[in-house]
Formats: C-alpha cells, structure tokens, sequence
C-alpha cells in the first residue's frame, strides 16, 4: 500500500474529476485493497490482528512514515444512552482498544504526530473529559505512541479558522463543507468506525462517520447563522436531516432549495460527499463487539436492538470498497440500494461513493485478503429476527 503523494498532491488529483460528469467518475473508481481478520476480543489477540492485516494491506509505512496521521473515531450519541448494562465501547462507540492498537502501529510505522478527532454529540469538552466520562483512560492512547494529541473537531478547537473542502464535481446537496483544521492538516486520513446498522441510513461504518467530522458550530441546530458560533449546541440532524436550517452563512450553502428533506435521500448522498471532498486514506471498522438494529439506543419498542459479538476487524485503502466487505460480513448485499435491506427507506451511500469515483462497491471487483468473507459472516438480521420472534412468544 504505497502512498507517496503529499495531501496537497492527492487534493489536488482529487480536484481533477471537478469537470467529469458523474459516469465518469464512477467508471475511473478505483478498486480497494481490503482484508478481514477474525478477532473475538479486545484482549492479546488484537495488536496482532490488526499488525497481520496491515502487512496484508502492503504495511502502513509507506502511509504514516514521517507523517502528520489523523484517526477520527467513532463516539457517536448521549453517553449515557446505553444498551442496557453494556458498555458503550462494546454497542455503539470506537472501543478503546482498537483506539489504542491503531495508534500504536502507526507510531510503531514511523508517524511523526498522531491526532485522534472525533465531533462528540453537541459538546466542547476535550476528548480526554468525555473518555474519563465513561471511565476509559485516554492516557493509555496518549502513551501509544510518540506525539499523539487529540482534538474535538466540533468547533475551531485548536485552530484560527476552517478548512474548506470542496467536493469533486461540484456536490450533490452541497458544494463543499468547513471542517475543523486537523482534517486538514494531515498527511494521511483515517476513519476508524464500529460495524453497526443505522436508523437513518441503513448501516453506519467507515465512510458514514466521516459525516461526524462536520463541526456543530456551522452544522448544528444551534449554529450561528451568518458566522460559526463559538460553542457548539444542537445536534446535526436540523441541517443535515431534514433541512429545517442552513448552515452558517460562512459555509458553502445547498445548491438547490427544492432537493427532498427526506434523511434518506440527504444522508447518503452528504455522507459520499464528505468522503470524496475529504478522502479516506485507510479504513478501519471495528466489528469485533458491535450492537444491531441503529446507531445508538433508540429502545427496544421502536428498532429491536443487541449487544452482539461478531467477532470481527475489517480494513482497507478504500472506504467504498471496505464497507461493502463489512456489509457482507453482517449479511447483507452490498450491491443493495433503496428497498433492500439494509436500505429499506434510504438510497446506498455506497452506490452514491462508487458514482462519485471513490472506489467500487462490489467485494468481487476488489481484493480482498485475510480469513474469507463466508468464514466470519454474522447476520445482523437474523438476530433481529430472533429477537422478534422471541417478543411474540412472549
């Protein structure tokens, strides 16, 4: 896995599709390189795991050697909207470990600074404050590796301004987005995400939580709305959703008013956006504990949902083409698309990735290493089923 571009040089190629039409783009998709590993625990068995997929994946330090890496992970929701007594990093959140492992490989690959980033749910605590909230100890990540720092990418944080990210091709709902900087000052991105379906969107992993790097102070419910505010307030759903709002007036704005509301048609097609305006270099999906039925706890009554142990790690250079191994894990089809599980009411934000030129949806058309697919597939319907069926006997 060779990447010697810079990430001017890789912008920059990406800016190249801008005048392509979107058939275009999705017929020059690059194919990814993904590989799956079988991995029970957070325990022993992790660190080499993952050290065996990344040498899978050609090594990560033609990637991070002497690079600036950010890793955005996943601590998606309220951190007290459990399920039930299981802890969040084994449901809903980016367990630690995994945190910690990725962190210390790519030290141990050379990196010359590591960031860690996530948007926490319409907060401007650190991520040290919200770690030590749910009694995880964020020292253990900070002592991975050499240089590694974190930062809450929901507002300015550590920066004097936004970084603008336009999309390739001009954007489907919007022309481009303001991130915080740290997305912008690395070299290589990662998006270390949890194996998990989504109310919303059918199923949330590597390139669905780039859509939690979009800060609150712009994209918030309570955003300001000429200029960011200065703190963070509201969750993203407002403007992202269902466009009750625009966001700050700063921002690039929706290119067209009469676009639906409907969150199944703006999610995916915000969310294939963000990972073509600002790329995912590797992708890491934590399947190992994971929960069905959404993203966070919405409660039994509504989508049945369990703390479930797939047992699973899944990475690659693509988030296209690493998702649709992770969907195949989970036992769905990845060449899915609105109708079809798992996108009963939403559009594929895989389709929309592929058509957009980010990589190829189809694990057949990519390679793919490590255990076989068939080996580790765990249906994430046919726990729900279970469950359901149990409820009716009840």
């Amino acid at each position: 896995m060779k990447h010697d571009m810079t990430r001017r040089q890789w912008l920059a190629g990406a800016g190249a599709l801008v005048a392509a039409p979107a058939l275009s783009r999705a017929a020059a998709a690059p194919a990814g390189r993904v590989t799956v590993a079988s991995c029970k625990t957070y325990g022993p068995e992790l660190v080499p795991a993952m050290e065996k997929m990344f040498d899978q994946l050609g090594g990560l330090g033609g990637l991070v050697k002497g690079k600036t890496v950010a890793i955005k992970i996943n601590l998606i929701g309220v951190r007290w909207q459990r399920l039930g007594n299981a802890r969040m990093e084994d449901t809903f959140w980016t367990n630690p470990r995994v945190i910690g492992a990725v962190v210390h490989l790519c030290g141990k690959a050379g990196a010359r600074r590591i960031r860690v980033v996530e948007g926490p749910w319409s907060t401007a605590e650190t991520l040290q404050e919200v770690m030590l909230s749910m009694n995880w100890q964020p020292q253990d990540i900070l002592r991975a590796a050499d240089n590694v720092e974190f930062e809450n990418t929901n507002y300015l944080g550590q920066g004097k301004k936004y970084s603008r990210f336009m999309v390739p091709g001009g954007g489907l709902i919007y022309p481009g987005y303001d991130l915080n900087h740290s997305y912008e000052d690395c070299d290589a991105f990662v998006s270390l995400a949890k194996m998990k379906e989504h109310a919303a969107t059918g199923v949330t992993l590597s390139m669905k939580n780039v859509y939690g790097a979009t800060p609150i102070t712009i994209y918030g419910e309570g955003a300001g709305v000429d200029e960011p505010s200065l703190r963070p307030h509201g969750g993203r759903g407002g403007v992202f959703h269902f466009a009750r709002r625009m966001p700050s007036r700063s921002a690039p704005q929706q290119k067209d008013l009469t676009l639906p509301s409907d969150a199944g048609y703006r999610l995916p097609r915000i969310i294939a956006e963000l990972c073509s305006a600002r790329p995912v270099h590797l992708a890491i999906i934590d399947g190992v504990k994971a929960a069905t039925g959404a993203e966070t706890n919405y409660g039994s009554a509504r989508i049945p949902q369990a703390a479930v142990n797939p047992g699973v790690l899944i990475a690659g250079t693509n988030p296209v083409a690493t998702d649709a191994v992770a969907m195949a894990v989970m036992g769905f089809n990845p060449l899915a698309d609105r109708g079809t599980a798992p996108f009963a009411t939403a559009d594929s934000m895989q389709r929309l990735g592929e058509d957009l030129g980010i990589g190829l949806r189809d694990p057949a058309r990519n390679e793919v290493a490590g255990v076989p697919i068939k080996d580790v597939v765990f249906s994430y319907t046919a726990v729900r089923e279970k469950m359901q069926a149990a409820a009716k006997k009840a």
